[in-house]
């Protein structure tokens, strides 16, 4: 794993029991069903880690640009925070 998506991972999962996975966080990102039952992970990755690292996590798990924007939209719709890509 290349060191920005491990650090990806480490921003998204260090307050949380429960570590999301690569493959896990990429499914929340293009789910917003699965990324409601992740709110604390979804949230830190939209809004946590910068917006370039977070095009290439993207990129790296095949994430279209349009998905993972759209799904910033609708996470922040539903969770009432802003963040760069939901703009």
């Amino acid at each position: 794993m290349s060191t920005h998506l491990a650090l990806v991972l480490t921003t998204v999962n260090a307050p949380y029991g429960e570590q999301l996975d690569g493959a896990e966080l990429a499914h929340c990102l293009s789910d917003i069903t699965l990324a409601k039952q992740h709110p604390g992970q979804v949230s830190a990755f939209l809004g946590e880690v910068p917006v370039a690292n977070q095009l290439k996590f993207a990129d790296a798990y095949h994430i279209p640009f349009a998905t993972l924007k759209a799904l910033a939209s609708d996470f922040a719709a539903w969770s009432g925070e802003s963040y760069p890509l939901a703009a």
